[in-house]
Protein backbone atom coordinates (compact mmCIF):
# COMPACT_ATOMS: atom_id res chain seq x y z
CA UNK A 1 0.00 0.00 0.00
CA UNK A 2 1.52 3.36 -0.46
CA UNK A 3 2.68 5.03 2.27
CA UNK A 4 0.40 7.21 4.74
CA UNK A 5 1.57 10.13 3.77
CA UNK A 6 1.00 10.02 0.19
CA UNK A 7 -2.31 7.93 0.44
CA UNK A 8 -5.46 10.99 -0.48
CA UNK A 9 -7.87 10.42 1.94
CA UNK A 10 -10.50 12.88 0.71
CA UNK A 11 -13.96 12.47 1.25
CA UNK A 12 -16.38 14.26 -0.62
CA UNK A 13 -18.05 16.95 1.16
CA UNK A 14 -21.79 15.87 1.73
CA UNK A 15 -22.60 19.36 3.12
CA UNK A 16 -22.02 21.70 6.16
CA UNK A 17 -21.68 19.96 9.33
CA UNK A 18 -24.05 21.55 11.89
CA UNK A 19 -22.27 24.06 14.25
CA UNK A 20 -21.51 22.66 18.10
CA UNK A 21 -24.35 24.11 19.65
CA UNK A 22 -26.93 23.47 16.27
CA UNK A 23 -30.37 21.62 16.68
CA UNK A 24 -29.51 17.90 16.57
CA UNK A 25 -29.09 16.86 12.83
CA UNK A 26 -31.95 15.06 10.80
CA UNK A 27 -31.07 11.34 10.83
CA UNK A 28 -31.09 10.02 7.46
CA UNK A 29 -31.30 6.58 5.77
CA UNK A 30 -27.27 6.91 5.25
CA UNK A 31 -26.18 7.57 9.47
CA UNK A 32 -24.49 4.83 11.17
CA UNK A 33 -24.18 6.70 14.49
CA UNK A 34 -26.26 9.89 15.89
CA UNK A 35 -25.76 11.35 18.80
CA UNK A 36 -28.84 14.02 19.98
CA UNK A 37 -28.61 16.36 22.85
CA UNK A 38 -26.28 13.43 24.76
CA UNK A 39 -25.37 13.97 28.29
CA UNK A 40 -23.65 12.07 30.64
CA UNK A 41 -23.21 12.96 34.28
CA UNK A 42 -21.44 10.86 36.42
CA UNK A 43 -22.23 12.70 39.48
CA UNK A 44 -23.50 16.25 40.65
CA UNK A 45 -19.77 17.47 40.42
CA UNK A 46 -18.67 15.17 36.81
CA UNK A 47 -20.14 16.18 33.94
CA UNK A 48 -18.46 13.97 31.52
CA UNK A 49 -20.64 15.08 28.07
CA UNK A 50 -22.75 18.11 27.91
CA UNK A 51 -25.44 18.07 25.27
CA UNK A 52 -23.54 16.93 22.56
CA UNK A 53 -25.20 16.17 18.47
CA UNK A 54 -23.47 14.99 15.73
CA UNK A 55 -24.62 12.30 12.95
CA UNK A 56 -21.62 10.14 11.36
CA UNK A 57 -23.01 8.39 7.54
CA UNK A 58 -21.68 5.09 6.63
CA UNK A 59 -18.27 4.76 5.27
CA UNK A 60 -17.29 7.69 7.21
CA UNK A 61 -13.72 7.34 8.63
CA UNK A 62 -13.83 9.77 11.66
CA UNK A 63 -11.48 10.83 14.31
CA UNK A 64 -12.26 11.99 17.79
CA UNK A 65 -9.88 14.14 19.43
CA UNK A 66 -9.41 16.02 23.06
CA UNK A 67 -7.39 16.15 26.10
CA UNK A 68 -7.71 13.37 28.43
CA UNK A 69 -10.83 14.19 30.31
CA UNK A 70 -12.54 15.43 27.37
CA UNK A 71 -15.10 12.79 27.21
CA UNK A 72 -13.83 10.26 24.44
CA UNK A 73 -13.64 7.28 26.38
CA UNK A 74 -16.97 7.92 27.66
CA UNK A 75 -18.19 8.26 24.08
CA UNK A 76 -17.12 4.76 23.21
CA UNK A 77 -18.82 3.37 25.99
CA UNK A 78 -21.93 5.06 25.25
CA UNK A 79 -22.20 3.61 21.56
CA UNK A 80 -21.62 0.00 23.05
CA UNK A 81 -23.99 0.60 25.27
CA UNK A 82 -21.58 0.05 28.84
CA UNK A 83 -23.23 2.69 30.48
CA UNK A 84 -26.51 4.88 29.41
CA UNK A 85 -26.99 8.38 28.83
CA UNK A 86 -28.13 10.87 31.27
CA UNK A 87 -30.30 11.91 28.65
CA UNK A 88 -30.46 11.99 25.10
CA UNK A 89 -30.63 10.12 21.77
CA UNK A 90 -27.83 7.35 20.34
CA UNK A 91 -28.84 5.58 17.51
CA UNK A 92 -26.53 3.12 15.95
CA UNK A 93 -27.23 1.22 12.55
CA UNK A 94 -30.86 2.52 12.72
CA UNK A 95 -31.65 1.86 16.37
CA UNK A 96 -31.86 3.66 19.34
CA UNK A 97 -29.94 1.75 21.65
CA UNK A 98 -31.14 3.22 24.46
CA UNK A 99 -34.68 1.59 23.46
CA UNK A 100 -32.53 -1.96 23.49
CA UNK A 101 -33.41 -5.07 25.84
CA UNK A 102 -30.66 -6.67 27.53
CA UNK A 103 -31.23 -9.53 25.61
CA UNK A 104 -30.49 -7.56 22.49
CA UNK A 105 -27.26 -5.66 23.50
CA UNK A 106 -25.01 -8.98 22.58
CA UNK A 107 -26.56 -8.58 18.68
CA UNK A 108 -25.60 -4.68 18.77
CA UNK A 109 -22.16 -5.57 19.71
CA UNK A 110 -21.72 -8.29 17.05
CA UNK A 111 -22.29 -5.64 14.36
CA UNK A 112 -19.54 -3.32 16.21
CA UNK A 113 -15.74 -4.28 16.15
CA UNK A 114 -13.93 -2.99 18.76
CA UNK A 115 -10.08 -2.57 19.11
CA UNK A 116 -8.21 -1.32 21.94
CA UNK A 117 -5.30 0.12 22.97
CA UNK A 118 -3.87 -2.80 25.38
CA UNK A 119 -4.96 -5.57 22.49
CA UNK A 120 -7.31 -7.92 24.95
CA UNK A 121 -5.93 -10.59 23.79
CA UNK A 122 -6.25 -14.04 25.60
CA UNK A 123 -2.82 -14.68 26.63
CA UNK A 124 -2.93 -18.22 26.52
CA UNK A 125 -4.12 -18.84 22.97
CA UNK A 126 -2.49 -18.68 20.07
CA UNK A 127 -3.41 -15.81 17.11
CA UNK A 128 -5.54 -18.46 15.02
CA UNK A 129 -7.37 -19.23 18.26
CA UNK A 130 -7.87 -15.21 19.41
CA UNK A 131 -9.66 -14.64 16.24
CA UNK A 132 -12.00 -18.32 16.27
CA UNK A 133 -13.06 -16.93 20.16
CA UNK A 134 -14.33 -13.67 18.48
CA UNK A 135 -16.55 -16.07 16.19
CA UNK A 136 -17.20 -19.06 18.76
CA UNK A 137 -19.47 -16.70 21.37
CA UNK A 138 -21.37 -15.90 18.26
CA UNK A 139 -22.21 -19.29 17.61
CA UNK A 140 -20.34 -19.92 14.35
CA UNK A 141 -20.14 -23.51 12.78
CA UNK A 142 -16.51 -24.87 12.98
CA UNK A 143 -16.41 -25.25 9.58
CA UNK A 144 -16.66 -21.24 8.94
CA UNK A 145 -14.26 -20.49 11.80
CA UNK A 146 -12.03 -22.89 9.50
CA UNK A 147 -12.73 -20.56 6.58
CA UNK A 148 -13.00 -17.08 8.07
CA UNK A 149 -10.25 -17.42 10.30
CA UNK A 150 -7.42 -17.57 7.39
CA UNK A 151 -8.60 -15.44 5.58
CA UNK A 152 -9.02 -12.40 7.89
CA UNK A 153 -5.13 -13.43 9.26
CA UNK A 154 -4.18 -13.14 5.96
CA UNK A 155 -5.56 -9.72 5.39
CA UNK A 156 -4.18 -8.38 8.65
CA UNK A 157 -0.68 -9.85 7.10
CA UNK A 158 -0.31 -12.19 9.94
CA UNK A 159 -0.89 -15.84 8.06
CA UNK A 160 2.55 -17.16 9.13
CA UNK A 161 1.72 -16.05 12.50
CA UNK A 162 -1.20 -18.18 13.25
CA UNK A 163 -0.01 -19.93 15.80
CA UNK A 164 2.30 -17.43 17.78
CA UNK A 165 1.12 -16.65 21.10
CA UNK A 166 0.92 -13.13 22.23
CA UNK A 167 4.11 -12.90 23.75
CA UNK A 168 5.04 -14.32 21.07
CA UNK A 169 4.37 -11.43 18.64
CA UNK A 170 5.40 -7.57 18.18
CA UNK A 171 3.16 -4.90 19.68
CA UNK A 172 2.12 -3.95 15.98
CA UNK A 173 1.40 -8.17 15.29
CA UNK A 174 -0.52 -8.17 18.62
CA UNK A 175 -2.23 -5.17 17.65
CA UNK A 176 -2.85 -6.85 13.91
CA UNK A 177 -4.45 -9.79 15.62
CA UNK A 178 -6.85 -7.41 17.80
CA UNK A 179 -8.26 -5.88 14.40
CA UNK A 180 -8.88 -9.24 12.76
CA UNK A 181 -10.61 -10.74 15.26
CA UNK A 182 -12.96 -7.30 15.65
CA UNK A 183 -13.59 -7.50 11.72
CA UNK A 184 -13.70 -11.31 11.34
CA UNK A 185 -17.42 -11.04 10.88
CA UNK A 186 -17.33 -7.81 8.43
CA UNK A 187 -19.25 -5.62 11.14
CA UNK A 188 -20.71 -2.39 9.75
CA UNK A 189 -18.85 -0.34 12.14
CA UNK A 190 -15.17 -0.39 13.53
CA UNK A 191 -14.78 1.34 17.20
CA UNK A 192 -10.90 2.10 17.83
CA UNK A 193 -10.22 3.32 20.97
CA UNK A 194 -6.48 4.39 20.86
CA UNK A 195 -5.52 1.42 18.63
CA UNK A 196 -1.61 3.27 18.06
CA UNK A 197 -1.47 4.20 21.86
CA UNK A 198 1.31 1.71 22.80
CA UNK A 199 2.86 1.43 19.47
CA UNK A 200 5.88 3.22 17.48
CA UNK A 201 5.61 5.65 15.00
CA UNK A 202 7.11 3.20 11.81
CA UNK A 203 4.58 0.42 13.29
CA UNK A 204 1.70 3.18 14.01
CA UNK A 205 1.77 4.02 10.75
CA UNK A 206 1.00 0.43 9.46
CA UNK A 207 -2.01 -0.13 11.65
CA UNK A 208 -3.58 3.19 10.19
CA UNK A 209 -2.56 1.52 6.50
CA UNK A 210 -4.85 -1.74 7.62
CA UNK A 211 -7.55 0.54 9.04
CA UNK A 212 -8.15 2.96 6.15
CA UNK A 213 -7.94 -0.71 3.86
CA UNK A 214 -10.73 -1.57 5.92
CA UNK A 215 -12.81 1.61 5.82
CA UNK A 216 -12.32 1.37 2.11
CA UNK A 217 -14.33 -1.74 2.31
CA UNK A 218 -17.17 0.24 3.05
CA UNK A 219 -16.90 -0.69 7.30
CA UNK A 220 -17.71 3.07 8.97
CA UNK A 221 -14.68 3.66 11.39
CA UNK A 222 -14.23 5.72 15.03
CA UNK A 223 -10.97 6.74 16.29
CA UNK A 224 -10.72 8.17 19.93
CA UNK A 225 -6.80 9.20 19.31
CA UNK A 226 -4.41 11.13 21.15
CA UNK A 227 -1.89 10.21 17.75
CA UNK A 228 -1.38 14.04 16.66
CA UNK A 229 0.84 13.00 13.46
CA UNK A 230 -1.50 10.58 12.17
CA UNK A 231 -4.65 12.91 11.95
CA UNK A 232 -2.89 15.46 10.49
CA UNK A 233 -1.32 13.04 8.05
CA UNK A 234 -4.70 11.44 6.57
CA UNK A 235 -6.84 14.52 7.00
CA UNK A 236 -10.17 13.29 7.48
CA UNK A 237 -12.90 14.11 9.45
CA UNK A 238 -12.06 15.18 12.99
CA UNK A 239 -15.04 15.55 16.01
CA UNK A 240 -12.98 17.66 18.86
CA UNK A 241 -14.24 17.24 22.37
CA UNK A 242 -13.27 20.19 24.88
CA UNK A 243 -15.16 20.05 28.69
CA UNK A 244 -17.28 17.52 27.27
CA UNK A 245 -18.43 19.12 24.53
CA UNK A 246 -17.84 19.32 20.42
CA UNK A 247 -15.59 22.03 19.94
CA UNK A 248 -15.00 21.68 16.04
CA UNK A 249 -16.06 19.14 13.47
CA UNK A 250 -14.14 19.45 10.24
CA UNK A 251 -14.40 17.32 7.42
CA UNK A 252 -10.92 17.56 6.20
CA UNK A 253 -9.21 18.64 10.11
CA UNK A 254 -6.05 18.37 11.99
CA UNK A 255 -5.55 17.56 15.45
CA UNK A 256 -5.65 21.00 16.80
CA UNK A 257 -7.39 23.90 14.81
CA UNK A 258 -5.69 25.71 12.20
Amino acid sequence: MTPAQDVDLDIQNTGALPAPDAAPPTVSAGAMIVCQGVTKRYDPNVLALNNISFQIDKGEFVFIVGASGSGKSTLIRLLLKEMEPTQGTIIVGGRDISRLRPSRISQLRRNIGCVFQDFKLLPNRNAAENVAYALNVQGESAQNIRRKVPEVLSLVGLVDKMDSLPNQLSGGEQQRVSIARAFVNHPPLLVCDEPTGNLDPDTSVGIMQLLYSINRTGTTILMATHDREMVDKMRRRVIALEDGKIARDERRGGYSSQ
